[in-house]
């Protein structure tokens, strides 16, 4: 990668592995400002489920892309990509490191490798589109692109399945037709120099972080900030509402499951989802992994090599 890139360096890993305390840690021993890449970090009044950091934390440490939008505002790929580079621009201009902490790793890859290559297969929205497939048939399926995207629909044909479902599929993550990308994608590049951290934990100690986390999470208040939400009028379907944590809470508050039950699913859930992150997060060859605490200054001293300092 070329030197004249700016540099941006990436925290990576499954939920609940310690991705922001070991981006505090380098934000107060290196420097950084802090750009949060987590799709429900974004959500406003979503505090304790989502592992935000505490006030004091984001008041003491520059943090950016916390608390941007309201629960009931549609926000995706395309438009953190886009807020991202308007806050990385600015701190370039300022000289700052810029420290990326990436919960979701969607918006990492958007970010790093544009929108077309960042965008991984959605299998719930695929499955949906099947269904939907199979209840109406393909030109149900065709004019849904013909309403979002009527340049692509122009350009695949209506029997061409696989290529409606990706340029709908691109479409439902993005915000932004896949016509436009691919017109945007042809003269686009590489923009930053990336460092990318990955935390490598054994599962079996995860499982029991991931317990431990839900039952302070409980503790400080999970369930009456569900309950707050509600009070606000924020309704349970909404996109935020339906995330883990959040929704289980939701059907425990409905009379549909106990609390002893909300809390297995969510363990249960949270574990499935950090299985899911790792098989894809070992894909990207380019994260360099690193096991925590033992290997902070591993850590350290390879980010000073990347910094040239």
């Amino acid at each position: 990668m070329s030197c004249d890139l700016p540099k941006l360096v990436i925290i990576l890993g499954p939920t609940a592995c310690g991705k922001s305390e070991l981006a505090i840690k380098l934000a107060v021993d290196i420097g950084f400002e802090i750009i949060s890449a987590d799709s429900l970090q974004i959500y406003k009044h979503f505090d304790i489920g989502t592992a935000k950091p505490a006030v004091q934390t984001l008041s003491s440490i520059p943090h950016h892309l916390i608390d941007i939008v309201e629960p009931d505002c549609e926000y995706n790929a395309g438009l953190f990509r886009k807020n991202a580079i308007q806050v990385i621009d600015i701190l370039l201009t300022k000289n700052k490191k810029i420290l990326v902490v990436g919960g979701t790793y969607l918006y990492v890859r958007v970010l790093t490798e544009g929108l077309i290559e960042g965008v991984e297969p959605d299998s719930n929205y695929r499955e949906q589109l099947k269904t939907e497939r199979y209840l109406y048939g393909n030109q149900y399926i065709y004019k849904q692109l013909i309403r979002c995207d009527p340049e692509s629909a122009t350009n695949i044909a209506e029997n061409d399945y696989v290529r409606l479902e990706r340029a709908l599929e691109v479409y439902h993550l993005t915000g932004i037709k896949m016509s436009q990308l691919q017109k945007e994608h042809s003269f686009s590049e590489k923009r930053y120099d990336v460092f990318k951290i990955g935390i490598d934990i054994e599962r079996e100690i995860l499982k029991n972080i991931i317990e431990i986390r839900l039952d302070k999470m409980l503790k400080d208040g999970f369930t009456d900030e569900v309950i707050k939400l509600r009070d606000m009028g924020y309704d349970k379907t909404l996109k935020p509402m339906q995330s883990i944590g959040y929704k289980e809470i939701n059907d425990y508050l409905d009379g549909l499951i106990s609390f002893e039950t909300a809390k297995e699913k969510i363990i249960i859930n949270t574990r499935r989802l950090a299985k899911r992150q790792m098989t894809w997060l070992r894909r990207d060859k380019d994260i360099r992994w690193y096991e925590l605490p033992d290997a902070y200054a591993s850590v350290v001293n390879d980010l000073k090599q990347f910094y040239q300092v």
